[in-house]
């Protein structure tokens, strides 16, 4: 038995024949070309193949996924008609003569290397995605099928084993026959592994140079939750493993029992257990978890993922959709958080020696209001179409609420000015996410309407440790009694003044101290969605 140990990105546990894909990248010949007009041409076209291609594996998506999931494929169209992108392919053929295999590889390699060179791991995992795209057009000019999961045609259940898998590989596996997958590379922010996650497949990415190809045919025991991968499983292996993997499925069976069912201990303490999102389409997965409102709207996800500031009707769209979409279930929208480890090009940040004690969050929207109002004025529109409220982050000073709020009331008046409906008792909420706002947390109170305890950053700076440091790993304890001090003494303050206060925070989800936020007195818990129902079980159980 050998015993390999990966990342765990999807839940679950899968016991099967190992089949090994070949999808590594292989090398893309080089060649000179006479009629370099006549090879741009060829580009185009299949290009447009390509374009053609993800359309159809977008409605394939959709049908099977929803249209959240899809939306993938969208990017992935943008991505072939990125000005940018083409214009550096057609410049690489007419000027250097080089057939056009050669220059999508080049552009390739050039734009996911800027990917990867970023500091947010959101867009790092891009990478992955710009050769996805960029291997399916080379894929057409080599006259190829899809991808390695389109030669998927044995009729044998299998767990997959491959140095990587493209998104459009992933969502093409035949789910009756795939067990589960595991990656040599990889990363757990990759629509891999969100796609992974949302069909319900057992998947391990990372394990590296513990790859071999000459595991095809042997036996395999993957968690999904652990990382660990046993190939050549002895028999007490088997047995431990198949009686966890029965109780896994009767636990995931249960869990779905308990949607519609209230969110409150044995004694009748009740908690709001609410769900984070990123964009629009994540709303799908709150519903089918059942989350009772959303705690989290991380709105700088629409700025991430643009190339140009997102307009106001862009943004009163996005924030439109999630109100209708929740009825009258609490939306917490927090204002746009950049800076730190989410940078965006066009905001133009000047390079900061440490960043996360540096411009970012609401000091951004202070000092630049034409972007906060923007903002401001989508969010108070959308008000009238469901349950919004407006969150606001990195609050250090009591100064900083009065002076944010002075900014949305002249937004208020700009739209009483042009007679457009909002909610003008729209609920404002502050982050509680450094340890100036736990020292100021009875004066905070008295100016907002709740508090959401961002664990992350509050980690981060009340231990001095750098949360994007993987050297500071033992130092950096969410469990650290400093913390949940700062969490127990932010809860007291908002009770003193009749608000209520939640965690949004990943720290919410953690099992092991639901007990202790239970004790605390949280009034909301918000997670990811797949974390809601775990969490509903453990609070209905307390």
């Amino acid at each position: 038995m050998r015993t390999i140990q990966g990342v765990g990105v999807s839940a679950g546990i899968a016991i099967g024949a190992i089949r090994v894909l070949d999808t590594a990248d292989h090398a893309v010949e080089r060649r000179v070309v006479d009629d370099s007009q006549a090879e741009v041409e060829r580009f185009r076209t299949a290009r447009d193949t390509a374009v053609s291609q993800l359309k159809q594996l977008r409605d394939k998506t959709a049908a099977e996924f929803g249209e959240g999931k899809a939306e993938l494929f969208d990017t992935h169209q943008l991505m072939l008609q990125d000005p940018d992108y083409v214009e550096s392919i057609e410049d690489l053929i007419t000027q250097s003569k080089v057939n056009a295999e050669f220059a999508v590889n080049s552009t390739a390699e050039q734009f996911a290397a800027m990917f990867a060179a970023m500091d947010n791991s959101y867009m790092q995992a891009r990478a992955s995605d710009v050769k996805d795209v960029s291997r399916r057009v080379i894929n057409v000019l080599e006259g190829k099928r899809g991808g390695a999961a389109a030669d998927d045609e044995d009729g044998e259940s299998h767990i997959i084993l491959a140095e990587d898998l493209a998104p459009s590989e992933t969502v093409q596996l035949d789910r009756a026959k795939v067990l589960g997958f595991v990656t040599a590379k990889g990363s757990a922010n990759s629509h891999t592994a969100i796609l992974a996650r949302t069909m319900g497949l057992p998947a391990i990415i990372g394990i590296g140079d513990a790859f071999d190809p000459a595991d095809d045919g042997h036996t395999a025991v993957i968690d999904g939750t652990s990382g660990l991968v046993f190939v050549d499983p002895d028999e007490k292996t088997l047995a431990e493993y198949r009686g966890r993997k029965a109780k896994y499925e009767e636990h995931m069976r249960l869990l779905q029992e308990l949607k519609g069912k209230p969110t409150e201990t044995k004694s009748g303490q009740k908690v709001r257990l609410y769900a984070n999102i990123g964009r629009p389409s994540d709303v799908a997965a709150v519903l089918a978890n059942d989350a009772e409102g959303i705690g989290l709207f991380r709105s700088e996800f629409l700025y991430l993922e643009r190339g140009d500031y997102p307009t106001e009707e862009f943004q009163f769209e996005a924030y439109k959709e999630v109100a209708q979409r929740m009825g009258d279930r609490l939306v917490v929208i927090r204002t746009l958080d950049i800076g730190a480890d989410k940078q965006v090009g066009y905001f133009n940040l000047e390079h900061e020696d440490n960043p996360a004690l540096g411009y970012r969050a609401i000091r951004i929207c202070l000092t630049r209001p034409e972007i906060f109002k923007v903002q401001l004025r989508a969010l108070l529109r959308a008000s009238v179409y469901g349950n919004i409220a407006i969150m606001l982050p990195m609050i250090t000073s009591v100064q900083e609420v009065r002076d944010a709020r002075k900014i949305l009331e002249e937004v208020k008046e700009e739209l009483r000015g042009e007679h457009i409906d909002f909610n003008e008792h729209i609920q404002v909420g502050i982050m509680i996410e450094t340890p100036a706002s736990v020292i100021m947390a009875d004066e905070l109170a008295a100016e907002v309407d709740f508090f959401s305890i961002g664990t992350n950053d509050l980690t981060q700076y009340t231990l001095a440790c750098d949360r994007q440091n993987p050297n500071l790993g033992r130092f950096a304890d969410p469990h650290s009694p400093a913390v949940l001090r700062m969490i127990k003494m932010a809860t007291e303050a908002a009770h003193r003044h009749g608000i209520w206060c939640g965690i949004c925070g990943e720290l919410g989800a953690d099992l092991s101290l639901t007990d202790k936020f239970l004790e605390i007195g949280l009034d909301e818990l918000s997670v990811s969605p797949t974390s809601v129902l775990p969490l509903r079980d453990a609070i209905r159980n307390h």
